[in-house]
């Protein structure tokens, strides 16, 4: 069987859109879908003086959530290969071990139970920072028209962000914005340096042309546009997701040798209007 497409779920209405948005993925890839829901109620974290049922209870409404999701979609993608697990224990922990083999995890913007914190607390950014394979965050609209959007830093190894970003964008037939900004323009600035901003901005579009020529020569049917911010990242890639269907971002910076996040990709899954998608380099 092909890697599947994973999405976690719980029952909220950001993670409905979330198997929603799975499903239609997992169509496009041609991947089977797997729904997982992560139960940290499980017997062994019952209460000590609970009623007897009470694990029963808990697994029996998982399986019934993992049941309607399924119908859910089999009703809308009646083709489509479709799994299911309730899994015990950590959300997170849970997610990356049901993910290890997977073509993608995808999550909703936030939820309840096992979900409660997501992107809003340090349950998604262990998500995010720890899954063996990208990320969806689906936020906003996902909606079915829009560029492919994929923030990048040419002076660190982006070629699993775009070659993830080039592929999103020729499943859907769209176009890929490329946005390379510079945040150290703003501090020369503010320090009294003359800049000269066409010279700075041709460097920089130069360097974002370096970055992708991999993937332009092997999506030759791709139009690329090179947007080209002097500002902070984090502003050009929200402001750039108004109007995208997917934002591709990497977890690039590293924290005690571990992939992290970095203060680009928490801002962004905080608030970008379109599913983010975070990629590890490899």
């Amino acid at each position: 069987m092909s890697e599947p497409i994973v999405v976690g779920i719980d029952g909220s209405d950001e993670a409905e859109h979330a198997l929603d948005w799975a499903a239609a993925e997992a169509g496009l890839r041609q991947r089977p879908l797997h729904i997982v829901h992560a139960v940290e109620n499980w017997p062994y974290k019952t209460p000590l003086f609970a009623p007897p049922e009470t694990a029963e209870r808990f697994t029996r409404a998982a399986h019934m959530l993992l049941a309607g999701a399924r119908e859910h979609v089999q009703k809308r993608w009646p083709d489509l290969e479709t799994s299911t697990a309730a899994v015990a224990g950590e959300t997170p922990e849970a997610l990356r071990e049901q993910s290890e083999k997977a073509c993608e995890l995808v999550l909703g913007s936030r939820g309840r139970g096992g979900f409660a914190s997501l992107l809003l607390g340090s349950t998604s950014l262990r998500v995010a920072e720890h899954s063996p394979v990208p990320v969806v965050i689906v936020r906003g609209d996902a909606a079915d028209r829009g560029e492919i959007v994929v923030g990048i830093d040419p002076k660190r190894d982006a070629s699993a962000i775009l070659d993830y970003a080039f592929d999103a964008a020729a499943l859907r037939g769209a176009r890929v914005r490329i946005v390379h900004a510079w945040r150290t323009y703003e501090t020369l600035i503010e320090a009294g340096y003359a800049i000269d901003v066409e010279q700075a901005r041709q460097d920089l579009r130069t360097e974002a042309i370096e970055a992708f020529a991999p993937q332009r020569d092997r999506y030759p049917q791709i139009d690329v546009v090179e947007e080209i911010v002097l500002g902070h990242p984090v502003t050009a890639l929200t402001n750039a997701s108004r109007n995208a269907r997917l934002l591709v971002v990497g977890a690039h910076d590293r924290h005690w040798n571990a992939p992290h996040l970095g203060s680009i990709g928490h801002g962004v899954v905080h608030h970008a209007q379109c599913p983010v998608a975070v990629v590890h380099p490899r």
